[in-house]
């Protein structure tokens, strides 16, 4: 056997298996979905699309909804984003443009450690520390001076969708600053010496020269927080308060899909709270497909448009 029939032996073994590889991924993707409608069409059969829009949450009458959970899910994400992505902006950019050489390492690295720390650790941290500090200090404080606001109303009890949001928001800046920092490295050093020749300041660059260039990068890295978010379980389990109510108050306890599974899975003992258990499962997958979905479709639509 020749080298170039060697050659060609060799790339033909190497994409069949990276074809193997990519198909099991899509076969992956498709069993998940087959296995979750499967075992969801009781509920399915059952309540129709009504699950989505109930709040009905009772296994004695059996009656199941899930409306209050996938409002917990989307608005805990929401707020988690709300505070990671100022925060983890702010990191990224000490890490780029003020922080000494020296410091650099060593404190990028401790973020990235904190990506590491597991979910249930975040959890039982903000049921000891965080809760009893938000019942005694921070939510009186907000109650006092924002009780005004709906938002703001309601005893001060700790645990609740303010809390859960925190300790999603902590979780998921490890990934947003590590992949914005990253992104902001990648500016090309000469953009920003010719801003700094023109007389601009460090904020001015970072403004009008590191943003603009990594926006796409930083989109990327919200996408991928939240992703980490929507689906996040034992972390809000402990914080978020389990209750099946909607409430406008921030301090009140809520629900989400996760934390719906991770505290009734083993308990579910009948078909129907099973399969609407299942269906519940079907959609935090559903949700979570869908945002990432047009995150891709929205970056390659920017990316498209920068190449014109």
């Amino acid at each position: 056997m020749n080298q170039a029939t060697r050659k060609l032996s060799g790339d033909t073994i190497f994409r069949a298996l990276t074809m193997t590889f990519a198909a099991g991924v899509v076969l992956l993707f498709v069993t998940l979905i087959v296995v979750l409608w499967k075992e969801s069409q009781l509920s399915i059969d059952a309540f129709g699309f009504g699950f989505l829009f109930s709040s009905d949450w009772n296994p004695v009458t059996e009656k199941f909804g899930a409306w209050i959970p996938i409002f917990g899910t989307l608005v805990s994400t929401f707020l988690a984003l709300l505070f990671a992505i100022p925060l983890s902006l702010g990191i990224a950019l000490f890490l780029t443009e003020l922080a000494p050489a020296w410091l650099r390492t060593p404190f990028g690295t401790a973020i990235e450690l904190l990506a590491a720390i597991p979910s249930i650790v975040y959890g039982m941290w903000g049921l000891f520390v965080l809760a009893p500090l938000m019942a005694d200090h921070v939510q009186p404080w907000l109650g006092e001076h924002l009780g005004f606001i709906p938002l703001f109303s309601g005893p001060s009890m700790g645990i609740g969708m303010l809390t859960a949001s925190l300790v999603l928001a902590l979780m998921i800046i490890p990934f947003i600053a590590s992949v914005t920092r990253d992104v902001f490295l990648m500016v090309p050093q000469n953009l920003k010496e010719a801003a700094y020749g023109l007389g601009c300041t460090t904020w001015e660059v970072a403004r009008d020269i590191t943003i603009p260039y990594g926006k796409k990068g930083i989109v990327g890295a919200v996408f991928l927080g939240m992703g980490r978010a929507l689906g996040e379980t034992m972390a809000v389990t402990f914080v978020i308060g389990n209750a099946y109510h909607l409430s406008w108050s921030l301090f009140a306890p809520g629900n989400s899909i996760a934390s719906t599974l991770a505290n009734e899975f083993t308990e579910a003992d009948g078909d129907l709270y099973l399969s609407s258990l299942i269906e519940l499962g079907l959609v935090l997958f559903l949700i979570t497909f869908t945002v990432l979905t047009l995150a891709q479709l929205w970056l390659r639509r920017g990316m498209q448009e920068s190449d014109r």
